[in-house]
């Protein structure tokens, strides 16, 4: 099987080519599981496979390194635009991918011939707690700075879905974070029918953030576009930032924007290939 290592922001992906390469739907999960182990595998934060789609350009079939699927992944979608573009599948500088039935609309911006960066339009944040999903004492319909209670300490929370699930969490200090240590009690709470990703943000100022993040099913990530674009909806909601922030992360920096008026979100950020190699 051959595959391209990429990441976005160091949110490492493999990326496999559906088109040519024919791996049987009931043996995806386990593969994933061993491709993306660091010590014994290719490693990676999990895989992605490009394939045909009849309503969109390409379709994005992501997997989480726990062989679990995933809705969306915004540093993902983008290397998944690179690849089409680097590799000929396409020559279109604008284009649609889908994932989970959900079409996102993208534009590559080119360096040297190749795709550089790339802005995502995201869509519409969720904010529904029933849509996200989250359930929380009172059955309210939004869940925007509410407590939460992980180790017998309480957090403030604001969720988001960007097609999957999030919750954002500020705080002062977001680099001597114990994330190994609470991330797994916010994925796993009663709270989340399908589990969450979890944002911890500092605000820096108006327009920017640092952020560190706990990806369902794969534990701490480098980056994570979808959380960015979360993390920016819920700053809104508080009235911490204006509507274009850059995030900073561990891996790199994203811009976001949340255009109010037309209730659209706006990511741009990097593509890398690593490298291609054949498993």
């Amino acid at each position: 099987m051959k595959f391209t290592k990429m990441h976005g922001c160091g949110n490492d992906y493999i990326y496999i080519n559906g088109f040519t390469e024919k791996i049987a739907q009931d043996k995806k999960t386990e593969l994933v599981q061993k491709i993306s182990d660091r010590h014994f595998g290719i490693g990676g934060d999990g895989a992605i496979f490009i394939n045909p789609s009849n309503e969109a350009d390409f379709e994005m079939e992501m997997y989480n390194a726990d062989g679990s699927r995933a809705e969306m992944c915004g540093n993902g979608i983008r290397c998944v635009a690179k690849y089409v573009y680097d590799k000929g599948l396409t020559d279109k500088t604008n284009i649609s991918i889908t994932s989970c039935g959900k079409i996102k609309y993208l534009e590559l911006f080119l360096k040297d011939g190749k795709v550089d960066t790339v802005k995502v339009n995201m869509g519409a944040p969720i904010l529904y707690a029933e849509e996200i999903p989250v359930i929380i004492e009172g059955e309210k319909e939004k869940v925007i700075n509410e407590p939460i209670t992980i180790l017998d300490k309480e957090y403030k929370m604001t969720c988001v879905s960007m097609g999957n699930p999030h919750a954002v969490v500020f705080m002062d200090d977001v680099e001597n974070l114990a994330i190994e240590q609470i991330g797994p009690y916010f994925e796993n709470h009663k709270c989340f029918p399908k589990r969450t990703n979890t944002e911890f943000v500092k605000v820096i100022d108006r327009k920017t953030v640092q952020m560190r993040v706990w990806e369902r099913g794969t534990g701490e990530t480098l980056a994570c576009g979808t959380g960015c674009c979360a993390t920016v909806v819920a700053c809104v909601l508080n009235g911490l930032t204006d509507e274009t922030v850059t995030v900073k992360l561990l891996g790199g920096e994203i811009d976001i924007t949340w255009d109010r008026e037309a209730n659209l979100v706006y990511m741009t950020g990097p593509a890398t290939t690593v490298f291609d190699g054949e498993y």
